[in-house]
């Protein structure tokens, strides 16, 4: 069988989470600390690090984009796109950005408002002028930019170099050699897998709390550990059913659905909301990110030491850096008939632009809402967290029970596209060889969705998925290194075939 699974990577991998689950559960008073401490020394430390990698990430694709290989066809000759322009991006958004979107477009504009960067008086109108530059920025190209380096280059090791492995270390090879079958390229995959359950630890601690409150709005609930676990269950039924169905009729068909309902929400605010406001917010808030887009880079504010990069910018680079070896792994399994160019430009146009409409549309209407007074938010926000600030926004909107469970359908959705698309491509890691259109098999990907509700639900109970995200960013240090690899590997594969690409006809 060609999807029978690599026994030296998944075991391994079954073994490391198990421990670390257990580990986290049995020791979670002093895990909780020693990672945080980790994870302030790393964000300290290597904030230079993180910001010069992101933004050498950017030119390098740009590289891509303009330069004389964007046309290299992730593919032979005759093999063409299996998915339609829109089903691509609505999958590789989604698998992306899961229920953070829906949660930090909405919040974190109100920190930035009430702490912003640049020594700018806190609740200031200038503090407002910045609250929402800074979230489009973070979650704008620089942000795809770590997302899309590694799906190009596990493209076109797949397709074009025709590995029949979709493993990170094997799209290492260009410079690691041999060595990518050996040890080394065995704990590159595993650090990966953890990786992704870390992320996912994220999406989890973040989605859960939020989709429980605003159910325990819509059927009069208390939120407690009992309505979490039911959550979860209900979330792993439902990107169970999507794994097990492939990426063909499960992912894709969740994918398009998900798309429908997210514009569809968004277009219910920018015509029920302060249309005018919420257009000009996010009009001038770009115009300000695009005027700071170096500074806000490469900012590290070592005279001052507010502290701001480090717990924004350079957090949001490590996770993100920790999550995209998942993410780029699914976004080059589905590009197939893609060339280079196509790859790279849709990546990070899909994901910016639906990052910005959804801080444009929701942090514009939040705070419109902070500023005229019609609700405290930031309050809220410092009083009762933020899935109180969720709710009370979702509250204000007109057909306001309507609108909350349509978030609350959303937010399920949402979650659930991350999640099989997890599982699947676990899956993916720890299976031998995937030729043509080959799949993990079905057992496999149920396997890892069921490993990925059961740890959750173990860690609910002991409050430990902060613990989780917070490990997944420890991650991002080795995968410092990973970047340089494939980076490397590629522009080597790519200089060595010159003579023998097949380019996309014009």
């Amino acid at each position: 069988m060609d999807n029978k699974i690599d026994k030296t990577i998944f075991w391994p991998s079954i073994i490391v989470v198990v421990l670390a689950t257990l580990a986290l559960v049995f020791f979670r008073d002093t895990a909780g600390p020693v990672t945080e401490r980790l994870l302030t020394g790393i964000n300290t430390n290597l904030d230079w690090a993180f910001e010069f990698l992101t933004i050498g990430l950017f030119i390098i694709l740009l590289w891509l984009i303009f330069g004389p290989y964007g046309k290299v066809k992730l593919g032979k000759e005759n093999e063409h796109p299996e998915f339609s322009r829109f089903s691509w991006g609505g999958m590789l958004f989604c698998a992306s950005m899961g229920t953070s979107i829906m949660f930090w477009s909405i919040v974190e504009p109100l920190y930035y408002y009430t702490g912003p960067p640049f020594g700018i008086e806190a609740n200031s109108l200038e503090a407002a002028d910045y609250a929402l530059s800074y979230g489009l920025f973070h979650w704008g190209i620089s942000a795809w930019a770590l997302y899309a380096l590694p799906a190009v280059v596990i493209a076109y090791n797949f397709f074009v170099r025709r590995d029949t492995s979709l493993r990170i270390s094997s799209s290492c090879s260009g410079v690691l050699g041999k060595h990518a079958n050996g040890l080394l390229g065995k704990t590159i995959d595993i650090l990966v897998i953890w990786s992704m359950i870390g992320g996912l630890g994220t999406s989890l601690g973040l989605g859960v709390p939020m989709v429980a409150a605003v159910m325990g709005e819509v059927f009069g609930l208390e939120p407690n550990l009992g309505l979490n676990i039911f959550i979860i269950i209900l979330w792993t039924v439902i990107f169970s059913s999507s794994a097990y169905l492939g990426l063909y009729k499960g992912i894709r068909r969740l994918s398009d659905l998900n798309i429908y309902l997210a514009l569809g929400l968004a277009l219910f605010v920018i015509i029920t909301g302060p249309t005018l406001f919420i257009l000009s917010y996010f009009t001038n808030s770009m115009g300000i990110m695009l005027d700071n887009f170096l500074r806000m880079s490469l900012y590290t504010d070592p005279i001052f030491e507010s502290g701001f990069p480090q717990g924004w910018t350079v957090f949001y680079w490590a996770w993100f850096a920790a999550t995209a070896p998942f993410i780029g792994i699914f976004v080059a399994r589905i590009s197939k008939g893609r060339s280079i160019r196509e790859l790279v430009s849709n990546v990070l146009l899909w994901g910016s632009v639906g990052s910005w409409l959804y801080f444009a549309v929701f942090g514009g209407y939040a705070m419109n809402l902070e500023l005229t007074g019609q609700v405290p938010l930031t309050g809220i926000l410092y009083d009762q967290g933020g899935q109180a600030v969720v709710v009370a926004v979702l509250k204000s909107l007109p057909f306001a029970p309507v609108v909350l469970t349509f978030f609350l359908i959303l937010g399920f959705i949402f979650l659930a596209t991350s999640l099989d698309s997890a599982s699947y491509v676990i899956a993916s890691i720890a299976t031998s060889e995937l030729k043509g259109n080959k799949e993990p098999a079905r057992w496999h990907r149920l396997l890892w969705g069921l490993m990925l509700a059961i740890m959750s639900i173990g860690l609910t109970f002991v409050g430990g998925l902060t613990v989780v995200q917070t490990s997944s960013v420890l991650v991002s240090v080795p995968v410092l290194i990973m970047y340089i690899l494939l980076a490397l590997s590629l522009i080597k594969w790519l200089k060595q075939n010159d003579d023998k690409h097949i380019y996309v006809s014009k």
